[in-house]
């Protein structure tokens, strides 16, 4: 990967498409949103990924990402809580929790934190 300074931020072509980084919200996403996002959007993959091998019948996968971040230490993010929305028929608890288990396991992001930020799951089922 290669970042290229500009007007506020930084630049990154990937093939998907242009990415701009910033401290400022008006020139690009900032840091500590990419890595929440990375987090987020890593777990609910693997999460469907690990539902759809459970042969669990599931029509969407809504994720919200809860942060705490310390200002007194340079605003790091501290913990970050994953709340997974399930929409499906017949979707049972007890294999949802074991999924979150496995998908904790096999999200590359999450394991990539889990020894400076603290990351939690919870979910609720919707028919």
């Amino acid at each position: 990967m290669e970042f290229k300074m500009k007007e506020g931020g930084f630049t990154a072509d990937f093939e998907y498409g242009e990415l701009h980084v910033s401290g400022n919200e008006e020139y690009g996403f900032r840091p500590y949103q990419l890595l929440v996002s990375s987090v987020a959007v890593c777990s609910g993959g693997v999460l469907r990924s690990v539902l759809g091998k459970m042969r669990m019948d599931f029509s969407d996968i809504n994720v919200k990402a809860e942060v705490e971040r310390n200002e007194n230490e340079a605003n790091r993010v501290e913990k970050i809580h994953l709340h997974f929305v399930l929409t499906g028929k017949d979707l049972n608890e007890d294999k949802v929790k074991k999924a979150l288990e496995l998908t904790r396991k096999n999200c590359s992001m999450v394991q990539s934190v889990k020894d400076s930020i603290e990351v939690t799951e919870s979910f609720e089922i919707k028919a």
